[in-house]
């Protein structure tokens, strides 16, 4: 565990530019979360973009580092998505230049921390609100993508979908002239391109009905499907506490998480950069990078 976290230190200090300033662990609060952890057999863990901004992610609202602080860039609507060409047009080429890079990157301390904590039996389930996949690729088997993923594409028309890796290789073969030049990767995969590359980018369509696809993330303006929201319902009622990491809780469909473990009388801790919208509900707030408080721990029996 300890050899394969190490691994990733250099990839945690090339990618510090999108980790917001913070003040390093405080003694007294890895105590007391290490004795959080201790205490509790069931845990949900909900986590946000910023256990990823480690890997090289960006998130959206972090000071001076996320995304709206580094451009005036706003995600796609859904409503826009669905009701315009252009705009799905716009996504896709955007999406197809920066799936690449976004596809290759890789877990951090936090994901294999978590994983380790999971594999100790401490983890009922683990919710996300991120759409890269990560905790899979550190390992973890009970994951609910909150959001969706943006690894699997469906047809708004019909049922077919299709992997995001296959995909890529169609798109490909219709867009051999997209430059791959670009800065800053976004939270969901699409870079800037110019207006001459995306108003030549052949977007796809379904195969089966001509509709158009979609990936499998809820848009802004979208509503996290009703069996996944009850999903969701049931692991906070079946667990003993709720654990956030890296989240400020600013979309409702996280936030309700917090609220429904506070009706139900359970502890809740966030470890995060900067304020959340449940600082006033949390039992235990600390305010610090999550990769060196869940490090710390993690070389440490629980």
């Amino acid at each position: 565990m300890i050899n394969k976290m190490s691994t990733f230190k250099d990839c945690i200090r090339k990618f510090a530019y999108y980790v917001p300033a913070y003040n390093p662990p405080d003694i007294q609060d890895t105590k007391k979360l290490r004795e959080f952890i201790s205490r509790h057999e069931k845990l949900l863990v909900l986590t946000g973009a910023g256990i990823s901004t480690e890997s090289g992610i960006p998130d959206y609202r972090s000071e001076g580092v996320g995304l709206y602080a580094r451009s005036n860039h706003k995600p796609v609507q859904y409503q826009e998505f669905v009701k315009s060409s252009k705009v799905r047009q716009r996504y896709w080429a955007r999406n197809f230049v920066g799936w690449p890079r976004f596809s290759s990157i890789q877990p951090n301390n936090n994901h294999f921390a978590i994983r380790e904590l999971e594999k100790k039996g401490k983890v009922t389930a683990i919710v996300t609100q991120n759409v890269d996949r990560l905790h899979q690729k550190a390992g973890s088997e009970n994951v609910i993508e909150l959001h969706g993923s943006g690894y699997l594409v469906k047809c708004l028309s019909c049922s077919y979908e299709i992997c995001r890796h296959k995909l890529q290789e169609i798109l490909d073969t219709r867009n051999p002239d997209i430059k791959n030049n670009f800065s800053m990767i976004r939270p969901d995969g699409d870079v800037e391109l110019s207006k001459e590359d995306v108003e030549k980018f052949q977007p796809p369509t379904c195969p089966e009905c001509r509709g158009p696809l979609k990936p499998d993330i809820v848009f802004f303006g979208d509503n996290v499907p009703k069996p996944r929201v009850e999903l969701v319902r049931s692991h906070v009622s079946k667990s003993d506490a709720v654990f956030v990491l890296g989240s400020s809780l600013t979309v409702y469909s996280s936030y309700r998480i917090i609220l429904q473990a506070k009706e139900e009388n359970k502890k809740v801790v966030i470890l995060n950069i900067g304020p959340t919208r449940a600082d006033e509900l949390a039992d235990l707030k600390i305010s610090t990078k999550c990769g060196d408080v869940l490090m710390e721990i993690c070389n440490n029996s629980i």
